[in-house]
């Protein structure tokens, strides 16, 4: 992958306390492509985007992005930067309405048109939005969260879209659809890191992939080539 990297992590060690959590990992996200991380629970997917993020801080390594260090900074600052996270379990805010939550992706923002702009498009990624736009955030359904949890990240304009399981505790319908709107995203121009404990359907979508065990990258490669290893296919994607 010799193509212009937005994200570059080099030798990542990562601890909860005396848990070694990151092991030294090398992860590359090239500009305008869709890479994944997958992995069983515990592998250290979310610790990895949460260390991105400036949630969690790195023992050693570095964290680049577009050519700067960023390790260590706080999460505010990154998010400033171009970095959004569309967090595992959604995480929305319920007491506002799908407008205000939309409002809060776009905070950092002084561009109105171009929000005005962004709006619509969020609008035609996700029509349902724009029906529930004065309804309160917690009363929408599982499937309808998820669709505002990522429409609020893109409300930042990020040059890095980072998503933590966005198909988890969906029915298998709504999963379709989030992984075709990831694509739509992509093909929009938006960079993305996506973790996944559905492999298939992120080394679908996506254009290359780095398989974590217990914090460390044991295989990765193009996605399509991940699609027939042995290896994947009997861990993650339940082939005999």
């Amino acid at each position: 992958m010799s193509e212009e990297l937005v994200l570059k992590i080099e030798g990542l060690h990562v601890y909860y306390g005396a848990i070694h959590a990151i092991k030294g990992i090398d992860v590359k996200v090239p500009k305008g492509k869709i890479i994944t991380l997958i992995g069983a629970n515990g592998a250290g997917k979310t610790t990895t985007l949460s260390t991105i993020a400036g949630l969690v801080k790195a023992k050693s390594g570095k964290v680049i992005f577009k050519g700067r260090d960023i390790t260590n900074r706080p999460a505010h600052l990154v998010n400033k930067m171009g970095i959004a996270l569309v967090p595992e379990g959604r995480r929305i805010f319920p007491g506002l309405t799908v407008y205000e939550n939309l409002m809060m992706g776009a905070y950092n923002r002084k561009d109105r048109e171009e929000v005005e702009k962004d709006l619509e498009w969020i609008f035609e990624l996700f029509p349902r939005l724009k029906e529930r736009l004065k309804q309160l955030g917690g009363t929408l359904s599982g499937g309808e969260q998820q669709m505002l949890a990522i429409s609020r990240a893109l409300m930042s304009r990020p040059r890095l879209l980072m998503m933590d399981e966005p198909s988890l505790g969906l029915a298998p319908i709504l999963v379709e659809e989030v992984f075709d709107v990831i694509k739509k995203i992509n093909q929009e121009g938006t960079t993305i890191l996506l973790v996944e404990q559905n492999a298939l359907g992120a080394l679908k979508i996506s254009h290359y992939g780095y398989v974590l065990e217990t914090g460390s990258i044991v295989l990765e490669g193009p996605s399509k080539e991940l699609l027939k290893n042995d290896m994947v296919r009997k861990a993650y994607l339940g082939v005999a």
